[in-house]
């Protein structure tokens, strides 16, 4: 408490006591309330100041409390908006992140598909080719056997016709000739 409090204080009790005539409880009121602005008026002019000067920093305190109240609170909205947004970002780029996840593992598995139906006509492909060429070596085998047969009836039949002429033909000599398979 400042000393002009305590003598306001002080002169409020002078005037609210009970009294009787001037004189309060053994004092003279008039005399108790000119002290009092005696004691006011001798009190340094720089007390004064400091007393207001005093209430002019609680003042500012206040405000400043106040203000630091505001920007605590307006910091905290900020924080929590830019944290909200963050959380946003994060999760589109998670999503973001999975969906390019499942593409690619769509993509793999469309390759190995890819590969493998490849893989497979390949194969077809050569067991086919194989059946084609033993298929036309048993054609060329059975032709090549058919024309044998064919070419062993003519060799007969050109040796029984030779072997005919050389009946007939006894008294001259001829000789035999060699046979030549073609």
């Amino acid at each position: 408490m400042d000393i002009l409090s305590l003598l306001e204080e002080l002169n409020g009790l002078v005037e609210g006591t009970v009294h009787w005539g001037p004189v309060t409880w053994g004092l003279n009121r008039d005399e108790i309330s000119m002290q009092i602005a005696k004691i006011r008026a001798s009190l340094p002019q720089e007390l004064k100041v400091a007393v207001s000067t005093v209430r002019e920093s609680e003042r500012i305190i206040d405000s400043a409390r106040e203000d630091a109240t505001t920007t605590l609170g307006n910091a905290r909205k900020e924080a929590d908006r830019i944290h909200q947004e963050a959380r946003n970002e994060a999760q589109r780029v998670l999503d973001e992140a999975k969906l390019q996840q499942e593409r690619m593992i769509a993509e793999s598995e469309i390759l190995k598909l890819s590969k493998a139906q490849s893989e497979e006509i390949r194969n077809a492909a050569e067991r086919e080719s194989t059946q084609m060429r033993r298929g036309a070596e048993k054609y060329a085998f059975d032709v090549l056997s058919q024309l044998e047969g064919v070419v062993g009836k003519v060799m007969t039949t050109i040796e029984r016709g030779k072997g005919e002429i050389q009946k007939n033909d006894a008294p001259a000599t001829v000789q035999p000739r060699e046979k030549t398979r073609v």
